[in-house]
């Protein structure tokens, strides 16, 4: 999920040499499959988050946030990333600025 959101502003603004370093990244670290069992973790968080009235996106779009934290419960991760306020309702994560 996460190499969509970047990849596709790259796409967006034609960013050729972003795209390859991405896939570079990729070959490197390799990708976790989206499972079953994922989406319906996925779809337990994002039904939580809107009962207790924090959603990370509107009704209607797919919320990467939940399906990236659904992903690192599962496998016992942590995320590493800058959207700190979304993603910290939802999984365990470190934030960017701190190992920086």
């Amino acid at each position: 999920m996460s190499d969509y959101e970047v990849r596709r502003s790259l796409i967006l603004h034609g960013l050729s040499a972003s795209i390859g370093a991405l896939d570079d990244m990729g070959v490197e670290l390799g990708y976790l499959s989206i499972s079953t069992p994922v989406m319906r973790r996925a779809a337990e968080l994002w039904a939580m988050a809107r009962k207790a009235g924090r959603s990370s996106a509107a009704p209607l779009s797919l919320d990467a946030d939940v399906i990236l934290a659904a992903q690192a419960q599962l496998i016992g991760a942590r995320i590493v990333t800058e959207n700190v306020h979304h993603l910290s309702r939802l999984t365990n994560i470190i934030d960017w600025s701190a190992i920086q």
